[in-house]
């Protein structure tokens, strides 16, 4: 999960041509909440019957052919220049390649709720980064506020009071290690990639055919081929890469383009209520009392950190 930034709108064809029918953003934006949040649970599916690193690489493939797809129909050709593609390796690993393994290996040892609220905490990571790596992201008292009532709520889902009890410690470390990767990730691609005048699509399609790549040679090293074939995990991967990463990044597109990154983000807040209760009906994951009210306040903090002040008026003399 990311926000990501578009390239400015292309030219229009014939005035003459109809406008191109487009679903209501408001119901794509909920179809991305609800494709995103079922995520988790997918993922602790798949893994009931592969390991970590080949969930990651299934997910990958499919979520690649998706985009290679639509790349296709839209006629985009994939980026150029040998520098464009060694800051997409990088960026593939932050953005893909790591995080989705984490979450993965996460899973075999947390309930899907704990790493989808895991999953929220990125906002609060960017936010704490943000103050060191980009200059031009000063600090408010807002947001400053937002970010230790973020980390407050994390340490309330994690049941700090009573020494995390019953909580594995490498599971969630994991799953909050994951969050940290996409922030660092969109730092490394703000700093790097922004305004090398490929399409968004082009890009992300680039990305995430290196990240396969990336995961190809790591699954071969670290894991051996499964000795029967498990249909409903591997119809949770296929369904986890076909949605949840390819057309996920497609709906997130679109969004960000029409109605702009803050809004769009904001399907963020939305994601572990949609994974919690995902794993607790579907799963019959076991829910205390704090890991919802301990959401409440990650989601209540992050929020928080992305309020931008107002620009001030300049007096007019």
């Amino acid at each position: 999960m990311s926000t990501v930034t578009t390239p400015a709108d292309r030219a229009t064809t014939a005035p003459s041509a109809p406008p191109r029918r487009r679903l209501d953003w408001r119901l794509r934006f909920a179809a991305l909440s609800l494709i995103w949040g079922f995520s988790f649970l997918l993922i602790k599916v798949g893994t009931e019957g592969y390991a970590p690193f080949q969930v990651t690489l299934g997910r990958l493939v499919f979520g690649t052919a998706v985009l290679a797809a639509a790349m296709a129909v839209r006629r985009e050709r994939l980026p150029r220049g040998a520098r464009t593609w060694g800051h997409l390796a990088v960026a593939a690993f932050l953005l893909n390649a790591l995080p989705f393994s984490l979450f993965a290996y996460a899973e075999l040892t947390i309930p899907s709720t704990l790493a989808g609220i895991c999953n929220a905490t990125s906002p609060l990571w960017g936010m704490a980064l943000s103050l060191v790596a980009l200059s031009e992201d000063r600090p408010t008292r807002v947001r400053v506020a937002g970010l230790g009532l973020g980390f407050l709520g994390v340490l309330t889902v994690l049941g700090a009071w009573q020494g995390f009890h019953g909580l594995d410690a490498t599971g969630t470390a994991l799953a909050l290690l994951a969050s940290l990767s996409y922030p660092i990730g969109w730092i490394y691609v703000r700093r790097t990639l922004a305004g090398t005048g490929h399409s968004h699509l082009s890009m992300t399609g680039a990305q995430l055919m290196l990240a396969t790549v990336q995961l190809a040679v790591v699954t071969s090293l670290f894991t051996t081929l499964p000795t029967r074939v498990s249909v409903v995990p591997l119809l949770a991967i296929a369904a986890l890469g076909a949605l949840g990463t390819g057309l996920a990044m497609l709906l997130q597109y679109g969004l960000v383009a029409e109605v702009g990154p803050t809004t769009a983000q904001m399907v963020t807040y939305f994601v572990p209520v949609i994974a919690t209760a995902a794993g607790v009906a579907l799963l019959g994951e076991a829910l205390a009392w704090s890991t919802p009210v301990g959401a409440v306040i990650v989601l209540t903090g992050a929020a928080l950190t992305q309020v931008r002040p107002k620009p001030r008026k300049v007096p007019q003399s």
